[in-house]
């Protein structure tokens, strides 16, 4: 079995209120890319991942006026994908939806909340974010997705789609503004990871298979306010420090993790306009639980220049390149 994630850019950009693709010469949200190659960079990428099931991340919207299944699903009726069910949990306000598109002939799958002594991902968390003694509230701007799915051969298993963000220092004014909002954003993001560590730990200990996937915009040495809270929220999630029982286990988190310095993975490439090159980040991960390394794991970047399948294949070499400034990680497993 396959399972990916993937952050498309602008995906939402597409699609007209009525979820039908905008197929057309016209921008799309993309950089000097048209709707109609993101569109078709976008079939070729999934049509070669052929995955059973999808994370997608930053999906069309949900709204009033749009529907995410609706959009998704005429994309994979569109591009002729096996994964042509959509799911989609909580709605947000930020145009970039999570949800998941499935092969309903190997699953089915369900948005299933938990809701235990960790509050539902719709509601609010109760931490301490400044060590005032006070309780903060906390809320996701884009709430995980919790997924049921059941397979065809009787096995279950439990999917966290996540898309952590720390917002930008909107407003800021000064230096020592931006730092100060900066700080508070960076403090509100490690907030959501131990709310999600919180939920991780309670499917541990129901002895459930787990994976949580998806963008978490963050890792060892990626944020310049790091060292001022000891650990990025990537290591929170995965349980780092825990004995394996109760740890998640990410190949490329590992690797990053225990090298701090020197050659590195990547899942996403971003233009840098000041200084006019190229950064690359590993910002997406499909971390799983320990029952699960039984199962003979194998992860794979679609990186167009590391992977060596997608470089030698210039068409899909150059639709990673244009479909979105992030590239799919899939995992096999034997399921």
């Amino acid at each position: 079995m396959r399972i990916a994630t993937y952050n498309v850019e602008w995906f939402n950009a597409l699609f007209d209120d009525a979820g039908r693709m905008l197929e057309d010469a016209e921008w799309s949200a993309r950089y000097d890319v048209t709707r109609a190659d993101q569109l078709a960079a976008l079939r070729v990428v999934f049509s070669a991942l052929d995955a059973d099931a999808v994370m997608v991340i930053e999906a069309p919207d949900q709204n009033g006026r749009r529907s995410t299944v609706t959009a998704l699903e005429a994309f994979a009726d569109w591009a002729a994908l096996r994964a042509r069910r959509a799911l989609i949990g909580f709605a947000n306000d930020t145009q970039q939806e999570i949800a998941l598109l499935y092969d309903p002939d190997v699953m089915s799958a369900v948005h299933d909340p938990q809701e235990d002594d960790v509050p539902r991902f719709d509601g609010q968390f109760r931490i301490d974010l400044d060590i005032d003694d006070r309780a903060d509230r906390v809320s996701f701007s884009k709430p995980p997705l919790e997924v049921a799915v059941s397979m065809a051969s009787g096995r279950t298993l439990r999917l966290i789609g996540t898309h952590l963000k720390s917002k930008a220092p909107h407003g800021a004014r000064t230096r020592d503004e931006a730092m100060r909002i900066g700080i508070a954003n960076r403090r509100k993001q490690l907030a959501q990871a131990v709310w999600l560590r919180q939920r991780i730990e309670a499917h541990l200990a129901a002895g459930d298979a787990l994976m949580v996937m998806g963008d978490l915009n963050d890792g060892p040495g990626l944020d310049e306010y790091e060292h001022l809270f000891g650990r990025s929220s990537v290591e929170i999630i995965a349980g780092e420090g825990n004995d394996a029982a109760q740890s998640l286990y990410d190949p490329h988190a590992r690797a990053a993790l225990t090298q701090r310095i020197g050659a590195g993975h990547s899942t996403s490439r971003f233009y840098l306009r000041d200084q006019k090159r190229y950064m690359q980040a590993l910002l997406d991960y499909i971390l799983i639980s320990p029952d699960l390394m039984a199962r003979r794991p194998v992860w794979r970047i679609w990186h167009p220049f590391d992977d060596p399948e997608c470089w030698g294949k210039p068409l899909m070499r150059d639709a990673l390149l244009t479909a979105s400034d992030h590239f799919p990680l899939t995992l096999d497993i034997e399921l």
